[in-house]
């Protein structure tokens, strides 16, 4: 998806193995980065070796709001370097997520969503149609769901 990438980075915590792991099979350098910079030793936010100007795919466990992982596309874009784009493993496909990776301009794609597990859910009978029903609702309005 990203021919041009010449680093990947991890999101601090749950990304780092993941991203060393796509590091490792890319034949790139590897770098993460944490959601503020440390308050001890050098205060880095971002951790690893970059230059100004490269091009950086950002790797994500889970998505759910966006926050963290847009909080770590803008520590790299203050650091000068090209974000090419965020690959995450799943997506609660959140309107609040969505809505937050557009304004960022900021291209995100995933390897599974919230849809497609449930769906599978169903199809295999893990759960009834009325619990997808409910789960589906759920996704609409987490913070609300169930009060």
């Amino acid at each position: 998806m990203y021919p041009d990438v010449q680093v990947i980075a991890g999101v601090a915590t749950g990304a780092i193995a993941v991203g060393v792991l796509v590091a490792e099979a890319l034949n790139l350098p590897f770098i993460y980065v944490r959601s503020a910079s440390k308050d001890h030793g050098l205060g880095n936010q971002i951790e690893g070796y970059y230059e100004e100007g490269q091009k950086v795919v950002v790797i994500e466990d889970l998505i759910s709001t966006g926050g963290s992982s847009l909080k770590a596309v803008e520590a790299l874009r203050a650091a000068n370097v090209n974000v090419l784009g965020m690959l995450a493993i799943f997506t609660y496909q959140f309107g609040v997520s969505v809505d937050a990776f557009a304004k960022a301009n900021c291209k995100v794609d995933t390897l599974t969503n919230y849809t497609a597990l449930i769906e599978l859910a169903t199809e295999r009978k893990y759960i009834t149609p009325a619990q997808m029903e409910s789960l589906k609702e759920w996704r609409q309005h987490p913070d609300t769901w169930g009060k």
